[in-house]
Formats: structure tokens, sequence, C-alpha cells
């Protein structure tokens, strides 16, 4: 447990100030603290423990590493602000431990962030649990209107008025010292997140849709962290016309290939490309001789691991067949592409006359798996997105109603942003199962 401390708690204090009233951004100048030892960082924690309001961000690399590495963190809490360097820190998982904490009670804290799929990724790497509160102002924006995924820079201009800077998009974070203009980018990215709750979160609640931006808050945390756990194997490209011995060979190379990566922080397609496991599945042959003078396979940095490929077929071949993957078999009835369009121009007005960004409510692939469901149902088959919690409130009945010919679409008003509207069919029901 963390015990909150004054601003004067802060025996090593290393407060700074970046001058940000430059090109007509509308910002003043900002104190910030840069926390850069593991005793200030363990001060820090303790002074913003008990925060209500949490706002922070992180900056990281991904192109050439095996995850995401943090290189970052700004955190923006009462009036603490700060820059947290990773690197010098130490151990971080201090911080992540506050925003997880789901010992505190429900709705006494806020944990704000924007488009936090990274962030919720970094929080359960380093603390095993999801975010404790969390307020993700693109989500939010989504549900009031406003277009999504909207950036941060588009969410500031139209709830604050601000424009924030520019220009360090494509920093390198690894690279110590930061410039003061790196820093003021960073900052930028969380000084104005208590702001935007403050006024999302009103116009949430006065659509009556705090419900359902908790029920998307809590899908997009699973979401992210599903894909943490998972194997992957399935979306190796090339592999969907497989047998299921050659899956199971796809399955073994790829766990090879994970194991590699990680131990060596490499992208896992820099270990092996997808288009040599899925020629390595087809011969199907642990003999290291053949899997050298398979095309691609002679380089040198096989070298050392034709053993180990060899090793891992091996072992897939010794699968019993009773345990060998399937894949889902394909339903057998498709939809015609005219009527996933019109339906997706269903979404579209459904969402505008309810004020809802369109995309956050479903795309094309949600509308061909509804109707999928729909024009050929089978049992088992899990139920379509579409269909489920607020969307199946909104869009769920109407989709259906519109595939009995129950409902149609009509031009209303040329002049309108949104010129259609629903009708009920003369002689329809009125009523939906």
């Amino acid at each position: 447990m963390f015990l909150k401390r004054s601003e004067t708690a802060f025996q090593e204090r290393n407060l700074r100030e970046i001058n940000v009233a430059q090109q007509d951004t509308g910002f003043a100048a900002v104190n910030y603290d840069s926390i850069e030892t593991p005793s200030q960082f363990a001060e820090f924690c303790e002074a913003i423990a008990d925060e209500p309001v949490i706002g922070f961000d992180t900056e990281f690399v991904s192109e050439d590493c095996y995850r995401p590495e943090l290189c970052l963190v700004q955190v923006a809490a009462g009036k603490h602000l700060a820059v947290i360097d990773p690197y010098t820190v130490g151990d971080t998982k201090p911080f992540w431990d506050i925003l997880t904490d789901d010992q505190i009670e429900p709705g006494s804290r806020v944990v704000i962030a924007h488009a936090a799929r990274e962030e919720i990724r970094f929080a359960y790497r380093y603390s095993g649990r999801p975010i404790a509160g969390l307020f993700d102002t693109q989500l939010a924006a989504g549900f009031v209107g406003i277009e999504y995924p909207a950036s941060l820079a588009t969410l500031v201009q139209k709830l604050v008025g601000q424009t924030l800077p520019k220009g360090e998009t494509r920093t390198n974070w690894r690279h110590r010292p930061l410039t003061k203009d790196q820093l003021t980018y960073a900052l930028h990215d969380v000084t104005t997140l208590a702001e935007m709750h403050s006024k999302l979160i009103a116009d949430v609640k006065a659509l009556d849709r705090v419900s359902w931006l908790d029920e998307e808050t809590d899908r997009l945390q699973k979401k992210v962290i599903d894909a943490e756990e998972s194997e992957n194997w399935q979306r190796v490209s090339g592999s969907s016309g497989l047998k299921p011995r050659q899956l199971e060979i796809i399955r073994h190379l790829w766990r090879w290939r994970e194991e590699i990566a990680r131990t060596k922080n490499r992208l896992p397609r820099r270990v092996m490309r997808d288009d040599l496991m899925v020629e390595l599945a087809k011969k199907g042959s642990p003999d290291t001789k053949k899997i050298r003078n398979i095309r691609g396979m002679e380089r040198r940095g096989y070298n050392d691991q034709y053993d180990e490929i060899g090793a891992a077929i091996a072992a897939a071949l010794d699968v019993p067949d009773e345990h060998l993957p399937r894949r889902t078999r394909g339903r057998s009835r498709s939809a015609s592409p005219m009527l996933s369009q019109f339906l997706s121009t269903s979404i579209a007005c459904i969402s505008r006359q309810q004020k809802l960004a369109p995309a956050i409510v479903g795309n094309s692939d949600d509308v061909k798996e509804l109707l999928s469901y729909e024009l050929d149902p089978r049992r088992g088959t899990p139920t379509p997105s579409l269909l489920k919690g607020w969307r199946g409130d909104i869009v769920g009945t109407a989709f259906r109603k519109i595939l009995r010919g129950e409902l149609a679409i009509r031009v209303a008003d040329t002049s309108e942003q949104q010129p259609l509207e629903f009708v009920e069919c003369e002689g329809s029901n009125q009523t939906d199962e």
C-alpha cells in the first residue's frame, strides 16, 4: 500500500520548466518533475498513490524488438506533472501497481489515457492485471458522436481549443538525453487529459451511455490481454489452406520462433519469415539436409538452427491425429456484396441518428459475421458482436427487421448531414423477437 505524501516529500525533487508559449498553441509554461532515480521514483509513486484522477501516456519503440520497449512515461495527477525515465529508474512495477490496484473502491479513481492499447499492454506486462478505472478518451469520444478513432491532437483541438506541438512523431525515444522539444511533445500528451475527461464524461452521462463505455473499455482490455496470452500461430500468413498435420508443424515452428524472438529481443518475422514456415510445413520433413535445401533456408543465420528446426518438425509429426488442429469450417452460404454494403450503410445511418461514431459500432467484417450468422445459422456458433450488449440494442434489432423486410431506409432531407432515415414497412410486425 502506498502512503500519500505532500509535495514537500520529494527529497530529491528534480523540478524543471518547459516554456511552450510558442506557435500560438495556447499553452503556458509548464513545470514538471523529471523522475530519473529509484528514490525519486519511489517518492513520486507515494505522492500520487491516492490521487483520484491520474492521466498518463507512454512513449515506446516497437519496430525492431520482440515487444514494444517502454522508453518514457508521462504522468499528470492532481498538481503533479512528471516524466519517468524507465532506463534510469529501473523497475517501474510500483507505478503500474497503482494503476491496476483493484482493491480501491470502484469509482474512487479514474485513470485517463488516449488510445490506450499499448498502455493496457504495459500495465498487464508489469503488473499482471488490467487498468482499474480506465477512461480511454478515444473510446469515449466515439460514444458522443465525435469521429472514431480520433487522434489526440483532434480531440485536444475540439474539446480544449488548443493545438498540440508537432514534429516529434518519429522521435527515437531510446536516445538520451531527450531534447526540450521532445519533452514538450511528450508532456502535452497528458496535460489536457483531465479536462478532456471532464467534458467527455459529462456528455457520456447526458446520453446515458456510461454502461456502454464501461462495457467497451472492458472489451478492449480483455482483447489486448487475450492477445498477450494467446498463441497466434493461426495468423501465420499463407497457412489457411494447410492440412491438419501441416498446421501442427506450423504451430511447433511458431512456438520455436517465438522463443528465439523473445530470447534475442527480435521481431519474430526477423527470425523466420511466414512463407518459410509454410514451405517447411508443406515439405513436412525433419531432415536437416532437406530443410537446408529449401530456398531461403540456406542463409547463414540458420546454420546453428537446423537441428532445432528439425526437432520442432519431428515433434509435430509425433502428435496423435486426434490432437491435430482443425481450421473452423467456413460458412457455406455467403451474403451478396450488395447486401453487405447496404447493411454497412445502415450502420452509419443508425450511428449518426444515435450520435455514435460508426466505426465504434462495427465495420464490414462485423456485418459479414452477422449476415453469415443470420442466413446460415449453426448450433454452437458464437453470437456476432453486433447482436451483443449495447450493439445488439441499437443495431441488432434493426438489422433483423431489415433482413425480414420490415424496415427500410429512405432519403428524408438532402440538405441534412444525415439525410437518411429508417421507416417501418407497411404491414410489418412492429415487434422483434
